[in-house]
């Protein structure tokens, strides 16, 4: 029957089965419940219904076949469904909100906001009433000043410190004494504008003009030039004398930004010179001679830049911006007599 199953179902084929099925059953004399579990009937029932399946492809086996084959083709395996998560059904239309998410550490708190430039040192440097210091606004973090602002020391690098007040006109003077140099320390003292670069040497710049203890040399624009007689060490006081004739006329407009960078005004001269300006320097009381004339228009601060190697004791001087000096000149050279730094009228932070 296999065969024939796998070959044509013809009709003639259909009908020579079914007749020989009738024929094999009819022969029978008794029933067959013991043996087959039912009558010759049923059994004729259940064989034409097997050769009706088989003809028509259906998989239903013969029954007593024992399992052990059927004469139908094999019916195809169920698809499975295609499981699609959650995310992808709704992907198209909605965004899932059941995504789960990291706990975020909580951010650190702000710091606090930084005190607009120039701070509170700025605001007590420009209150009334204060006297000339050196500057805590206008110093190079590389110095340290004393308790009264009058003493700077500095071993990390030659840079600058101002004192609060400038002048733009006028005679002025102070002095400064030196207290510590050391195998390794040196200084450049002198004056310096409000333009002057104050992580850099007084002089170092066009904005600058000072007097080195190396061999007394005078510094402007880097370059150093034989001056005094000799130079200057411990226990040395230094006198710083300018004189602006009419200043005020060719101080050009500094502003500051708001980080205390100055900046010019835009259309002004910044190079204009000032006539008949003279700067000298003394040491112990006695001039040095003319050190530099018909300087830069400016408001010129008191200065002094520090310097000693590393792992050596701090280069220390002492500031004083008068009235009463240790060695006021006697004799100025026919130039005007300066009146102290420490008379200098107030003036806005610049």
């Amino acid at each position: 029957m296999t065969k024939e199953c796998e070959g044509d179902n013809s009709p003639q084929l259909l009908e020579s089965s079914y007749l020989h099925g009738t024929q094999a059953f009819s022969d029978l004399a008794t029933p067959v419940h013991g043996e087959y579990g039912g009558s010759v009937s049923d059994a004729f029932r259940n064989l034409s219904l097997h050769v009706t399946r088989a003809s028509l492809g259906l998989a239903t086996p013969v029954d007593g076949d024992g399992g052990g084959g059927s004469c139908s083709k094999p019916a195809p395996a169920p698809k499975k469904k295609s499981k699609r998560s959650k995310r992808d059904e709704n992907a198209i239309w909605t965004r899932s909100t059941s995504r789960n998410r990291k706990n975020k550490k909580a951010a650190p708190p702000p710091p606090p906001a930084a005190q607009p430039w120039p701070g509170a040192a700025g605001a007590e440097e420009c209150a009334p009433g204060q006297p000339v210091l050196l500057s805590r606004v206008f110093k190079s973090e590389r110095i340290v000043l004393s308790d009264d602002r009058l003493t700077a020391a500095s071993s990390k690098g030659y840079r600058m410190v101002r004192a609060t007040q400038g002048v733009a006109a006028g005679a002025r003077y102070f002095e400064v004494k030196v207290l510590h140099l050391g195998s390794t320390g040196h200084t450049c003292l002198g004056w310096a504008t409000n333009m002057a670069d104050i992580d850099m040497p007084v002089g170092c710049g066009e904005y600058g003009f000072g007097y080195r203890d190396t061999d007394g040399a005078k510094v402007h624009m880097n370059w150093r030039n034989n001056y005094g007689h000799e130079g200057y060490g411990k226990g040395d006081v230094l006198g710083f004398y300018i004189s602006l004739p009419d200043g005020e006329r060719y101080e050009p407009k500094v502003h500051l930004n708001n980080k205390g960078k100055p900046f010019l005004v835009q259309g002004q001269d910044a190079l204009a010179r000032v006539p008949g300006s003279k700067i000298c320097y003394f040491k112990n009381g006695v001039s040095q001679g003319l050190a530099f004339e018909d300087i830069l228009g400016g408001r010129y601060y008191p200065a002094g830049s520090l310097y000693t190697m590393p792992n050596k004791h701090n280069c220390v001087v002492r500031f004083n911006f008068g009235p009463n000096f240790n060695f006021f000149p006697q004799d100025f050279g026919g130039l005007p007599i300066p009146q102290p730094m420490s008379e200098v009228p107030r003036q806005a932070l610049r």
